[in-house]
């Protein structure tokens, strides 16, 4: 099994560990006492999220993992990837909310409640943004769409079941990178509003 671990840039703790042969993921920090083995990956240790998050003073540790194109459910992929829970891995929607743009982070195995987004923001109606426009807001390529730094500001909710875990993950701003943080930081960080998101 392949396993990396390399300090990050700005003091965060890269770590990047395959999911092979049916073997979660094994995660080392720089200090693990373990000789960290360097990937042929192309992968930055830098993104505009993980920059902000660092000149905020945001305590957060950083995972890289094979990221499945191809897979149903992008978040559900990454979690067994990362061999986490996936409540803890918490996915970034884009949005809008009548016709205005919003960012929506809720559990990967979770489905939003348009309903409850529209009523988050004090709004009439919900519905997802169309991939092309995300990518355009936001500046990052879908399945690698983080709710850190985006291009343009937009509101940002987050589904209340996320405070109820010790850390979440979030996306890193590129596919197969993730930042693992406490999210009542993510949720300071972010500026967000906590409301029940999912129905």
């Amino acid at each position: 099994m392949p396993i990396i671990a390399l300090t990050a840039a700005l003091g965060a703790s890269l770590c990047w560990a395959g999911k092979r042969d049916g073997w979660p993921s094994k995660l080392l920090s720089s200090n693990s006492g373990e000789t960290p083995r360097r990937s042929d990956s192309t992968m930055s240790r830098t993104t505009r999220a993980t920059l902000a998050l660092a000149k905020q003073g945001v305590k957060f540790t950083l995972h890289a993992y094979d990221y499945d194109p191809n897979a149903d459910r992008i978040g559900l992929q990454a979690a067994e990837a990362l061999g986490i829970e996936p409540r803890r891995l918490l996915k970034t929607l884009m949005a809008e909310v009548d016709g205005k743009p919003v960012c929506v982070v809720v559990p990967s195995d979770r489905e939003v409640s348009m309903k409850k987004l529209a009523a988050a923001f004090a709004g009439k109606a919900a519905s997802m943004m169309r991939p092309a426009d995300a990518e355009r807001l936001t500046g990052y390529h879908v399945g690698g769409i983080s709710p850190f730094a985006p291009k343009k500001r937009v509101p940002v909710a987050i589904d209340q079941a996320a405070l109820a875990e010790t850390s979440v993950f979030l996306n890193g701003g590129q596919r197969g990178l993730q930042i693992e943080l406490d999210p009542n930081d993510a949720v300071r960080a972010l500026d967000a509003t906590v409301q029940a998101l999912t129905g």
